[in-house]
């Protein structure tokens, strides 16, 4: 997957997670925990960005871990979505998938950039 190709999935992302923090039932836990998603969520494709313009190897290693972290902390929100009712596990799985995913490609990236020098 190229760089750009991945900025665009973060972005996605990003916007799936704007779509469901908009459509949480209308109390107090579901805004809270949503503006945490909100904001681990919308995190993941900036911080993506950023690391693209990275002016070092470990400038771009520690953006990827911010990446890692805000990817992390987003599924963390969606499964006290879950795990308090507030949204079905179904309706959620395949965003906790491509979280998952995202997840995945940062740390296998951040792995081959400490072993090469840059991913």
């Amino acid at each position: 997957m190229t760089r750009e190709e991945m900025k665009q999935r973060t972005k996605r992302f990003a916007n799936r997670v704007v779509k469901l923090c908009s459509a949480l039932p209308d109390n107090w836990v579901a805004r809270i925990l949503g503006k945490q998603l909100l904001r681990s969520g919308t995190s993941v494709g900036a911080n993506y960005r950023a690391l693209c313009r990275a002016k070092s190897n470990a400038d771009f290693i520690n953006k990827l871990r911010i990446v890692e972290e805000e990817s992390d902390e987003s599924l963390f929100w969606m499964e006290l979505l879950v795990e308090n009712d507030l949204v079905k596990e179904t309706k959620l799985r395949d965003l906790m998938n491509e979280a998952n995913e995202i997840l995945a490609i940062v740390v296998a990236s951040a792995k081959t950039a400490r072993n090469t020098g840059r991913a």
